[in-house]
């Protein structure tokens, strides 16, 4: 369970540990960066996240707009950058 609140607060969890999917939630973590096992480093971040903003408008990946609300084991183990933006209410 503690692996699962860690992802959580990242902003992401596995859907089915093994999967290589990932289901979108709301970050709890402003910023956080994370050093790969492959040499690589991922770096998260929630723009405008606070208590009232908890809800996520949008993510980019690496400057790249995410459609839908998964995110793939590949874009997790190339690192880079993946912005949340986040906002006081559903679109």
């Amino acid at each position: 369970m503690s692996a699962w609140y860690v992802f959580s607060a990242l902003g992401f969890y596995p859907v089915t540990p093994g999967s290589e999917v990932y289901a979108l939630g709301s970050p709890l973590a402003k910023e956080a960066k994370i050093q790969l096992s492959n040499g690589k480093t991922l770096m998260i971040r929630a723009e405008n996240q606070s208590r009232e903003n908890v809800f996520v408008e949008k993510v980019m990946v690496n400057g790249k707009e995410l459609k839908g609300n998964i995110l793939s084991h590949q874009d997790l183990e190339n690192g880079g950058i993946i912005v949340f933006s986040m906002k006081d209410h559903l679109p």
